[in-house]
């Protein structure tokens, strides 16, 4: 008896593609992210056009939602929303928009380093009298400062080096030997229960949030999201391999002298050995990709294609640039005792309060754009 085999792709109808698991949609931040998710529900046949996207703050809440929306897809997905919709025409032509009006506003805010090593040079010392997130945690953080950022960042942390590995095929020879070499280190040696993104998820179960995937986005505000944003916008586009190196080099530098200091602020608040772990694991590891990263896989790089030094330069001096308006968002709103979210996490912790209204003490709500970075610069 000859068994039959069928290569047709199978017949997926709309909340069928994707476990139950994954993260439900968040809540529209203007039109952009209205059109985008109701377009992913099946409730729209058509997109927003080109020029709702040139009026929208290329920073600001409803651009970064909406982008988000279209690069997750190619990610964990949401629940209700087929995993046809990846690929979908219409939709790639909405987010090629999105990524223009992004990609724009960071070039015209960066250009100031003259030379690739002008750009290591600004991240290779720390400044004596640093004033960022890990040196605010580490002097005055508190549990709930510490569980908020954990928040935050576990919108990029619980899938922390899959945005990376879009480069590899697009390397060769010891850049992609190495760039192997170290994200084989952060997906755990093959250990499971040592992948990074699992570390994280520890880290969070110990703080009492909840550490399942995308559970934090509605509380992500867009200076958040304009940093997980931009690993996609490098990642998915071989064009732009060089950048996505520097913002690698860039994380992997910077990394070790803060993770320091927050498992320092860990340790001083009383935090369980979960909570720590994560931070000491990247300060050893890190320490040691550093040195990799910058001779072998940017050196490799440029030995085979030198004419990328400026987009390497770009993809450092754009990663600094939105890692500090965050940290600035986040600090500032710490100093005037309020969240740096965008509700305040509920009484258990587990989840953002969806009773209150965003940002409590801002004049904002869903519906209505942050001001720009550069404002926040």
């Amino acid at each position: 008896m000859t068994t039959m085999v069928t290569t047709r792709k199978p017949r997926l109808e709309t909340g069928t593609g994707v476990p139950k698991d994954d993260p439900e949609l968040p809540r529209p931040r203007g039109v952009l992210s209205d059109s985008v998710r109701a377009y992913l529900l099946g409730s729209t046949p058509r997109l927003v056009g080109p020029e709702e996207v040139r009026q929208a703050d290329p920073y600001g809440e409803d651009l970064q939602l909406a982008l988000h929306l279209c690069y997750e897809l190619h990610y964990r997905g949401f629940a209700g929303v087929s995993d046809d919709k990846e690929w979908d025409p219409d939709l790639l032509r909405l987010r090629a928009l999105l990524e223009e009006r992004f990609e724009d506003a960071l070039r015209d805010s960066c250009g100031r380093f003259t030379s690739l090593d002008e750009a290591f040079d600004s991240i290779l010392t720390e400044p004596a009298d640093g004033v960022g997130v890990s040196h605010f945690l580490l002097r005055h953080g508190e549990s709930w400062h510490l569980r908020e950022y954990a928040a935050l960042r576990s919108v990029y942390q619980l899938r922390e080096a899959d945005p990376h590995l879009w480069v590899v095929p697009r390397l060769r020879g010891r850049a992609k030997a190495t760039m192997l070499a170290v994200e084989y280190d952060e997906y755990g040696c093959g250990r499971p229960e040592r992948m990074h993104a699992r570390l994280f998820a520890d880290l969070m179960s110990d703080l009492g949030l909840d550490p399942g995937y995308g559970r934090y986005l509605e509380s992500a505000g867009a200076e958040t999201l304009a940093t997980v944003n931009l690993m996609s916008l490098l990642g998915l586009h071989r064009v732009r391999r060089g950048a996505l190196v520097g913002h690698f080099a860039t994380l992997e530098i910077t990394s070790s002298p803060g993770a320091s200091r927050i498992a320092a602020a860990m340790r001083r608040i009383g935090a369980g050995d979960a909570a720590v772990r994560f931070y000491d694991e990247h300060v050893e590891a890190d320490a040691v990709h550093e040195q990799l990263v910058r001779r072998e896989v940017v050196g490799g790089l440029l030995e085979d294609e030198p004419g990328l030094a400026g987009d390497v330069a770009f993809g450092i001096e754009a990663t600094v640039l939105l890692e500090d308006a965050l940290s600035e968002h986040v600090i500032t709103a710490w100093q005037q005792d309020r969240t740096a979210l965008r509700a305040p996490l509920d009484e258990t912790g587990t989840g953002p309060d969806t009773d209150t209204d965003p940002r409590p003490g801002n004049d904002t709500d869903t519906e209505t754009e942050t001001a720009a970075i550069d404002d926040a610069v």
